[in-house]
């Protein structure tokens, strides 16, 4: 492994997230607002069909009526002598006064001395039915005038040989088209809708949060708990094809592990026999070729504890309070007895929860493959930043190229470089990552052209 240069790559497993705006995010959100929507959508497609299908037809069907009494009356005024006629046009509106008190007392608060647009419509078809009826236009002094008391009363001013009568029409329909009982019902039935599609969608958006926290254990290399396959058929499809995926991931990593395991423990009893011969052997063996043999069977069984490391990583180990810089410390002091010197620059970051154990195999594997790929001098840093504690490893080799950061986190992947130099197993990086997913941290990998390559474990805090 190589060191890198301070330039920050971005980071492997960073997820871009859209600008928020005013379009919610979640699916309750949405669900809430499209509902509002629609409700709302749909109380004024009612009230336009009610308005055109209802409210009009009746305006002219009642104009219609208005105009044949107005005529009728006219008749009537011609037909009575002049002494008796404002009589007659008294008892009408006493008739008129008294519908128009029933209405009221049927239906308090909903009258005002201002036409309603609807009663504007009906005072124009009633004054285009009565100037049909006539044939010809009016006099200025004659044509109908219309007026509204406080009391509510709609009158009609009627010109019979010079005098003027004033005829009370009673309302045969509100004055206001949409009262606030039609804007209460509005609200009353968006809250009911707006509650029951919470209800709904939160009974969704269990079973989906279940599937993200299991989705994030199995991320992190730690087995999920089965999630429950009942609920509406959609659900449990999506629960039961991911514990489908689950059980079959976990299985063919538990038989590549017991594999590894299998084959490693299988080839060192041979290895033990290659040195064992070696060691005696030694006098009739050239130094040269005998020191060669010895270095062989150490990096084979370096391999070897690879590949063992590897294959444990599954077992549970309880995390306990760790300090970093105590575990910068002890690998410095074993690469020192190795004859290796690492240079220490300690940050005295926090003790967190870890597993002790995983922890030092990663740093060993990302120290010792800056010794294997790098170059002098190698630094172990510990920190803390925004988002947890860190320990790092960089030495000053010839870099990985951007393109290979990614790759060579997978295992049994190995850089161009090492593919020419020393022999490995390929597996130091990807130890290291899933041990930092493990704890619910990461591997940061950033390198530059010649100036060596830093692998970051950033762990959380807490």
């Amino acid at each position: 492994m190589n060191a890198s240069t301070p330039a920050l790559a971005p980071a492997p497993h960073s997820i871009a997230h859209a600008p928020r705006g005013l379009w919610p995010r979640s699916l309750l959100g949405r669900n809430l607002l499209l509902m509002a929507v629609l409700i709302v959508l749909g109380q004024l497609v009612a009230a336009v069909l009610v308005r055109q299908m209802i409210f009009q037809p009746r305006v002219v069907q009642v104009a219609d009526g208005v105009a044949r009494n107005v005529a009728a009356i006219r008749a009537g005024l011609q037909v009575l002598p002049p002494a008796q006629r404002q009589a007659f046009v008294q008892a009408f509106n006493d008739q008129a006064a008294q519908t128009q008190a029933h209405a009221r007392a049927a239906a308090p608060g909903t009258w005002r001395a201002v036409l309603s647009p609807m009663e504007r419509q009906f005072v124009r078809a009633v004054t285009q039915r009565l100037d049909e009826a006539q044939g010809t236009r009016p006099a200025p002094s004659a044509e109908p005038v219309w007026r509204r008391d406080s009391s509510g009363v709609l009158s009609l001013r009627v010109v019979h040989e010079g005098t003027e009568y004033w005829l009370n029409l009673p309302s045969v329909f509100p004055t206001r088209e949409f009262t606030g009982a039609w804007l209460m019902a509005t609200l009353a039935s968006m809250v009911l809708a707006l509650v029951g599609a919470w209800w709904l969608q939160r009974h969704l958006n269990q079973p989906l949060q279940r599937v993200v926290q299991a989705a994030q254990r199995l991320a992190r290399g730690q087995p999920p708990e089965p999630l429950p396959e009942d609920g509406p058929t959609e659900i449990a499809t999506v629960a039961r094809s991911f514990n489908h995926m689950a059980h079959s991931l976990a299985q063919a990593d538990q038989e590549r592990a017991l594999m590894l395991a299998g084959v490693s423990h299988d080839l060192r009893t041979p290895l033990t026999k290659l040195r064992l011969a070696v060691e005696i052997a030694g006098p009739q063996i050239e130094p040269d070729l005998s020191t060669r043999m010895v270095r062989s069977m150490d990096e084979m069984d370096a391999i070897l504890g690879q590949f063992l490391h590897f294959a444990r990583m599954q077992e549970a180990e309880p995390p306990q309070p760790a300090a970093l810089d105590d575990l910068a410390h002890a690998i410095a002091q074993a690469q020192a007895d190795h004859g290796r010197s690492v240079a220490l620059e300690l940050g005295a970051p926090p003790s967190t929860p870890v597993q002790a154990q995983a922890l030092r195999r990663a740093v060993d594997n990302l120290v010792e493959n800056a010794w294997r790929h790098g170059a002098a001098p190698v630094v172990l840093r510990t920190g803390q930043g925004a988002d947890g504690v860190w320990i790092e490893v960089q030495d000053h080799g010839p870099g990985v190229p951007a393109t290979e950061l990614e790759r060579i986190r997978q295992p049994f992947a190995r850089g161009e470089a090492a593919r020419s130099g020393r022999p490995g197993a390929g597996l130091g990086l990807a130890i290291a990552d899933r041990v930092a997913r493990a704890h619910g941290g990461r591997l940061e990998l950033h390198s530059a052209p010649g100036q060596g390559l830093r692998a970051k474990l950033v762990l959380p805090a807490h």
